[in-house]
């Protein structure tokens, strides 16, 4: 065809295609979904859309998101915020060769920095690493036990664990300290610690972090401590366990991958 028309083929391909109404609805579409999500690549926007309505792939989207220099945004670089040099006792990682297979079976903990105006804060999180849900979490001032005992006691609250649980963390201070210690041991909940200078042993925890740093603390600007908790908290409630798609959970959230599960339970 080409050489019936005297075009060659790098000129045919170069021809500006005309979009079908339905493309130009994708496209406003996709940018709508990337406006709202704009941490989003190609791989989360897909399943967004679908929930959408939209049957689309990948290959197209990526394709649409080059086109219109959608680009999502970058993350910024934190700090290290585990102390491990003290005389408390450290447990051996019983996490490593463990893979849930249904709810508070495993959780993972742990401790990250917050930037005020003039100030820095915490904020402690709890983790059910069967569907990626927080269960349990504090931001407050001070990087002392009372902060992670409160997102462990919130957890326990909502979850009540049954004994056997594996509480996973690093080997910070806090969650190493004997009022933490002990009141895992009241609940019967199995003691797992990474191993020293490993940081992937508590991989998903620290993930969860990079993504609540991301999406939500580096965006804002926090002036007070109570500001910081409510929107903290508005982030990890609404966004992340019932909105946000989680790529391991294969692009739901957390709180459908949980009602998806009880679902199957009951059924069978």
């Amino acid at each position: 065809m080409c050489a019936i028309s005297g075009l060659s083929r790098a000129s045919l391909y170069r021809r500006p295609r005309r979009e079908s109404e339905w493309e130009m609805n994708l496209r406003d579409a996709l940018h709508g979904a990337a406006l709202e999500n704009p941490f989003y690549g190609y791989r989360r926007l897909t399943p967004e859309l679908k929930q959408r309505g939209w049957d689309v792939g990948e290959t197209r989207i990526r394709r649409m998101m080059r086109e219109d220099n959608l680009l999502r945004l970058r993350k910024r670089r934190t700090k290290n915020t585990i102390d491990s040099t003290h005389d408390l006792r450290v447990y051996p990682n019983l996490a490593g060769s463990f893979t849930p297979t249904g709810l508070n079976q495993l959780w993972a903990a742990d401790i990250t920095y917050i930037r005020l105006g003039h100030e820095f804060v915490y904020a402690a999180v709890v983790l059910d690493l069967f569907s990626r849900r927080v269960v349990g979490w504090s931001v407050g001032p001070s990087l002392e036990t009372e902060l992670p005992l409160a997102a462990l006691e919130q957890a326990l609250t909502t979850r009540k664990p049954e004994p056997g649980l594996i509480h996973h963390s690093d080997q910070g201070t806090p969650c190493a300290s004997h009022k933490y210690v002990d009141k895992l041991h009241t609940k019967d909940i199995q003691i797992s610690m990474s191993r020293k200078g490993n940081p992937y042993d508590n991989a998903f925890a620290e993930s969860f972090m990079k993504t609540l740093k991301t999406e939500e603390v580096d965006c804002n600007e926090y002036e007070t401590l109570a500001e910081a908790q409510a929107e903290i908290g508005g982030f990890i409630e609404a966004v992340y366990n019932r909105k946000r798609l989680h790529s391991a959970l294969k692009y739901v959230s957390p709180a459908e991958f949980e009602r998806a599960f009880a679902a199957r339970k009951t059924a069978a």
